[in-house]
């Protein structure tokens, strides 16, 4: 069954949440894992593309957006509209909603922070997660 992991941020800035994502798709990529990266549309999947490229100046994360061209073999993919188009391992949800594919994955990362509508979605999706027995577990960094 799928695990669900709620990491706790401090701050408001949509910013943070989305380097806090990088940390943890380099060291899930680091480890060998295949992720995906949902976001809210195509503006933050952008976003987060160069993000990616420029977060930390000693960071590769080979990466690219879901529709492209030879996504085959990249590790991480990045997506807003549609779940990834093949089996991947770890989903981090950057949208304000619950992904209808998070069950195809082994984890699932979820991000919130200490501004009102995103910690609101977030509790929402937690008690989505939690009524239907997903394993939950909370991080408070």
């Amino acid at each position: 069954m799928t695990r669900i992991s709620f990491y706790i941020l401090k701050g408001e800035q949509e910013y943070d949440r989305q380097v806090f994502a990088c940390r943890l798709i380099e060291k899930a990529y680091t480890q060998g894992h295949h992720i995906y990266v949902h976001t809210n549309n195509v503006r933050e999947a952008e976003q987060l593309d160069e993000l990616l490229w420029t977060y930390r100046a000693d960071s590769f994360v080979p990466h690219q957006m879901s529709h492209e061209p030879g996504q085959e073999d990249c590790p991480v993919l990045i997506g807003h509209d549609s779940k990834p188009p093949r089996l991947m391992n770890l989903l981090i949800n950057l949208s304000p909603e619950h992904p209808p594919f998070f069950s195809q994955f082994e984890r699932v990362a979820e991000f919130i922070n200490d501004d009102n509508d995103t910690k609101t979605q977030g509790r929402e999706r937690y008690r989505f997660y939690q009524q239907r027995g997903y394993e939950l577990e909370s991080h408070k960094i």
